[in-house]
């Protein structure tokens, strides 16, 4: 017997810990965050329709309890916790969220102002018709596969078969691990019409495409303002939707105005308008909106209805317009139709998506016309045989009558065996040994009643062959015939269109962004800190006179500008950021920031900050830039002289990443560290003065697979020290080489 100490397998806890991680990110996104393309709905979803339909709470039928289906859920095939399967059902049957409400609840689901659902105890449910016919119809024919529960006693199904391409009808939207999904809902009728379209011509343009589908329909309504650049979201599957919502300027009471707004963007739902109503508010308490004088919430199921009064002779077109640049009335919807597409996570075009379903569509097609096929030839074999029957039922009488059992009558009947059974003459028992029907003729013939052998019956039956051989007839042109498979689809489509299209409530056009003449500020000195997390913020520069110390220790960044400079952010995707410093909110000292990404484009998540300066800075400075592949370059601070709020600061190859920009003009020397160790000091005059669109030119050679791991730049100072793999390094020792070499190694 093994000791212990053998059945101990050793291994790198780093590989076990990537390999489980990986593992349950792929849980995590397969399973639970991400939606399938072929029927749209995450796993959960399609347990809660799916448990319904088992449970018979369908469209023509009585409501249930919504304790009742969340409990049947979560014991029968989603072990994750009742919130999580309440909250999706809520959801499903909310129209404020989805274009085509899938679930029919009775009680109290929530609003679109954020007010939560009541609890399962008190609510009731049942299926839409729309989603009977488009999911859970025919699921009896074998036309998708069912797999075992988490317990292995009892099957779902691995996909619903939808009927129309669900992920665009109610798009979808999730978090996963290191991936979102965020799909827009789309108008039903434009949907099915491309997917028909689609059907008739696989090679149809994406131009095409955007004929039919328009853009988003969200059920809030409101308005698209960016129509030219939806060809480009769909056609990469990703990009920003802007969104407005839709107001009208009415008389009020005394010759005042009021602003009624009537439809909100879709991202407003929920506690996104008593945010709203707070900015509103606050804004007319800064005297940004000095006119304003009132706001309120005067919705109802009627619909959206925000009232916000104007003093008597105010500009309501410019105070809307302030609306729309100042609060959500105006937002974007981030776009990213990522989907589980063939088991894996993909994200997919407009066109990819339709191609997807409609392929899914003719897969389960075949399936479902195979079963039906299959079916009918049973009937075919077994009406045939009863017909025969009929012209020998005396013979087959006289089988059943000297037969001392079923089995010997059967085998009478299937193999023509005649011994042990009593005839009443030799002719009755050759004819007899000649019968030869099939097994399941037999069987159809011994279960035959005699009311079949009345004339009208025997005639209702070779009426059934007849229908049952034309169905044989249409099943197999369908399954052989792609045209005609095609054909019946889009026929199907068109009734669902028919029954379930609606017109559009989302206009899609180009409109002009709002543009706004602010009010100069007054010109005061501030300081503004970002600390190592990535908040910032604006401080009185006398109260950081009085506690310079304590700033500087607590920010990786502390810079003394005016309130009228811009702060430019510089990261390692070769972008730079600017954020105007009024836009910076001022606070106390011991107060916390804001994250620059609420306050710029900088993205935490993808970029790196390496530099920030003031704009009033760099126009007076030279900057020094350092790639990981080794380029290196100057560029004048004037260079990014810009109002837009993100530039390319410099030029970068795919496989490339800035790790150093820095100030370079009181500068002499440069030095380069490489990952293998490799160290490089050049003199800065040997390095090109090049355009910020210009990649730079060969800082240090770098082996294959070598890279820059940092840089300095080095003045008049007597010793420049910096620790290095357990030893330090004076860079200003180091031997000055020419630009462009390997440089030399160093282990300690």
């Amino acid at each position: 017997m093994n000791s212990a100490e053998d059945r101990i397998i050793r291994t790198d806890y780093s590989e076990i810990m990537q390999k489980n991680y990986i593992d349950y990110a792929m849980s995590v996104i397969v399973s639970r965050a991400l939606p399938d393309v072929r029927d749209g709905l995450k796993p959960v979803q399609r347990r809660v329709l799916y448990d319904m339909w088992e449970l018979g709470t369908r469209y023509d039928r009585p409501y249930r309890k919504s304790a009742r289906i969340v409990g049947d859920t979560m014991g029968k095939y989603h072990p994750h916790g009742d919130s999580s399967i309440y909250e999706s059902l809520v959801v499903m049957a909310q129209d404020f969220k989805k274009g085509q409400v899938l679930i029919d609840g009775h009680g109290n689901f929530g609003s679109i102002e954020g007010d939560g659902a009541a609890a399962m105890r008190y609510t009731e449910a049942r299926l839409m018709k729309f989603t009977s016919d488009i999911f859970l119809t025919d699921l009896d024919k074998d036309i998708v596969d069912f797999v075992p529960n988490f317990d292995e006693n009892e099957k779902e199904p691995s996909v619903l078969p939808a009927r129309i391409p669900h992920i665009l009808v109610n798009g979808s939207e999730g978090i996963a691990v290191g991936m979102v999904t965020s799909i827009p809902p789309h108008n039903t009728g434009e949907v099915i019409e491309a997917m028909i379209e689609f059907i008739k011509n696989d090679s149809i343009s994406d131009a095409d495409l955007m004929k039919i589908i328009k853009g988003p329909d969200f059920p809030t309504g409101g308005i698209v303002t960016n129509a030219d650049e939806l060809p480009q979201i769909y056609s990469t599957g990703t990009g920003k939707i802007r969104i407005r919502g839709k107001a009208e300027i009415e008389k009020g009471k005394n010759g005042k105005t009021n602003i009624v707004i009537t439809e909100i963007p879709y991202t407003m739902i929920g506690n996104g308008i008593g945010k709203f109503m707070s900015d509103v508010a606050a804004l007319a308490e800064n005297r940004t909106l000095q006119d304003v004088t009132d706001i309120s919430n005067q919705s109802s199921k009627e619909g959206t209805r925000i009232v916000i009064e104007c003093r008597k002779g105010a500009d309501a077109e410019h105070i809307l317009n302030v609306l729309y640049k100042k609060t959500k009335l105006e937002d974007t919807f981030g776009v990213n139709m990522l989907v589980v597409s063939s088991g894996r996570p993909e994200t997919l075009s407009l066109k990819g998506i339709l191609e997807a379903c409609v392929d899914f569509q003719f897969e389960i097609a075949d399936r479902k016309y195979s079963t039906l096929l299959e079916k009918e030839l049973e009937q075919k074999e077994i009406q045939e045989g009863l017909i025969r029957a009929c012209d020998v039922i005396d013979l087959i009488i006289e089988i059943l009558r000297g037969s001392k059992n079923r089995k010997m009558a059967t085998d009478c009947l299937v193999m023509g065996k005649t011994e042990g059974i009593r005839f009443k003459s030799r002719s009755s028992e050759k004819a007899a040994a000649n019968l030869m029907f099939t097994e399941r003729q037999a069987n159809a013939i011994l279960d035959m009643r005699l009311v079949k052998l009345i004339g009208l019956e025997i005639e209702a039956l070779m009426k059934e062959h007849e229908d049952t051989l034309a169905r044989i007839e249409e099943y197999r042109n369908l399954l052989e015939n792609h045209d005609a498979m095609a054909r019946k689809l889009i026929s199907e489509l068109m009734a669902f269109k028919k029954e379930y299209a609606r017109p559009r409530r989302t206009a899609v056009e180009n409109a002009e962004e709002i543009i706004l003449a602010e009010k100069e500020p007054e010109v005061e000195e501030v300081v503004f800190c970002l600390d190592r997390f990535g908040y910032a913020k604006v401080i009185d520069a006398a109260a950081y006179e009085k506690n310079t110390e304590a700033a500087e220790g607590e920010n990786r960044c502390v810079i003394r500008t005016l309130n009228t400079d811009r702060i430019c952010i510089f990261t390692d995707t070769g972008k730079m950021h600017t954020v105007k410093v009024f836009d910076v909110p001022q606070k106390k000292l011991r107060e916390k920031g804001v994250p620059v990404d609420n306050i710029s484009n900088y993205s935490s998540r993808d970029e790196e900050i390496l530099y920030v300066a003031p704009m009033s800075e760099l126009m007076e400075s030279e900057l020094f830039f350092v790639t990981s592949r080794g380029f290196v370059k100057r560029t004048a601070g004037a260079e990014f002289a810009s109002q837009v709020r993100t530039i390319a600061s410099t030029k970068l190859s795919p496989d490339d990443s800035l790790v150093f920009v820095g100030r370079s003009d009181s500068m002499e020397n440069a030095v380069l560290i490489s990952h293998d160790g490799f160290f490089i000091r050049f003199v800065l005059s040997e390095v090109s003065d090049l355009k910020k669109t210009a990649v730079g030119v060969r800082g240090m050679s770098l082996s294959e697979g070598d890279k820059i791991d940092a840089a300095y730049l080095l003045g008049n100072m007597h010793e420049f020290q910096i620790p290095w793999r357990g030893g330090k390094v004076l860079l200003n020792r180091l031997k000055i080489a020419k630009r462009g070499g390997k440089g030399t190694k160093r282990t300690k």
